[in-house]
């Protein structure tokens, strides 16, 4: 049985920070600095009481809305994030009631970051084609900038908060296709936050200086900008080769690439790398930033309403960060 990606939404808070605000932080420096290094000119910022659950809701919420869908319909629910309301239990339980789901569906959360959106595509996949769930609500949710330091300007400038939610079903607009995956735990310190759960449970207000001379914060998230950056550049065009091989198509027979919005510079070298043509590569993080798990949805949403990715297309999507972890698909739009 085929899995489908029938609706697709998403929400993003109400607070914005410019990059005007920002330099006002760090006159050091200016807002066209910013908006080069990065591509993104504002991001969304979450309320000081809201959490990952409750954007989540917000994008369920708009979703059935927007596509007329009955929350009864759903039989399974998943979702992605790094920063849940609670250790336990599961937010997407919270969410079973609070989005009014029947008690007969499946619920839980995972923790991934950038490749996460992908991963979940993968997983109520095989929920429906294991005849265990017909409609899969996958929702993706974070929260990074309630964990960045109030001085790490470079993170600051990179990371929005956001959401998105997604339908798959046994019918639909866009067929999902076969996967390719990949994890590399040897990387895990270049993207972590240490301090909080069960290995560094305390904070413990240390700080060191890395290579690149950026400052790692026990208890805040930690990206080591560089390391990613290869990483990237390394897993990408063999993700490429690997999703075409098993999706049996060539690279030209791809009509658009969706991939992870994780900042401006570091797609455009991604794209130069793999080959691919500027007009069928997706590039748009002006007015949210990398909003983590979400980055992909949001993109195919906007891409779609603009009338970019059409009936009749084969679009590739990848995600690629946080673990270290990738994965790829290819999307046929019916």
């Amino acid at each position: 049985m085929g899995a489908y990606i029938k609706a697709i939404s998403y929400y993003l808070p109400e607070t914005v920070l410019t990059n005007e605000a920002l330099v006002r932080e760090f006159p050091e420096w200016s807002v066209d600095k910013v908006a080069q290094k990065v591509g993104v000119h504002s991001r969304h910022l979450a309320g000081e009481h809201e959490t990952a659950g409750d954007m989540a809701e917000r994008a369920a919420r708009r979703l059935f809305d927007e596509y007329t869908i009955d929350p009864k319909e759903v039989d399974f629910l998943l979702l992605c994030t790094q920063s849940p309301d609670y250790f336990f239990p599961s937010t997407a339980c919270i969410l079973q009631n609070r989005l009014g789901l029947r008690t007969d569906v499946g619920a839980f959360d995972y923790n991934l970051g950038c490749s996460g959106c992908v991963y979940g595509l993968a997983v109520a996949k095989g929920l429906i084609a294991g005849g265990i769930a017909r409609n899969v609500l996958l929702l993706t949710a974070e929260t990074y900038n309630k964990y960045l330091h109030p001085s790490d300007k470079s993170n600051r400038s990179i990371f929005g908060d956001g959401a998105a939610a997604c339908l798959i079903s046994t019918d639909g607009f866009a067929k999902i296709g076969a996967f390719g995956m990949g994890t590399d735990g040897s990387g895990a310190e270049h993207l972590i936050l240490k301090t909080g759960a069960a290995r560094w449970k305390m904070a413990t207000g240390l700080s060191v200086t890395d290579d690149e001379g950026h400052v790692w914060h026990d208890d805040y998230l930690y990206m080591n900008g560089g390391a990613v950056f290869n990483f990237t550049l390394e897993v990408v065009p063999a993700l490429l080769r690997l999703v075409l091989e098993r999706n049996e198509m060539q690279k030209e027979g791809i009509d658009y690439f969706v991939f992870h919005q994780a900042n401006k510079f570091m797609l455009n070298t991604i794209r130069k790398v793999c080959g691919l043509s500027k007009d069928k590569f997706y590039v748009n993080l002006e007015t949210t930033g990398n909003t983590v798990s979400s980055t992909v949805m949001i993109g195919l949403k906007d891409c779609m309403d603009m009338g970019i990715v059409k009936s009749g297309m084969s679009v590739m999507i990848a995600g690629f960060g946080v673990g270290l972890s990738w994965s790829g698909t290819v999307l046929k739009f019916k």
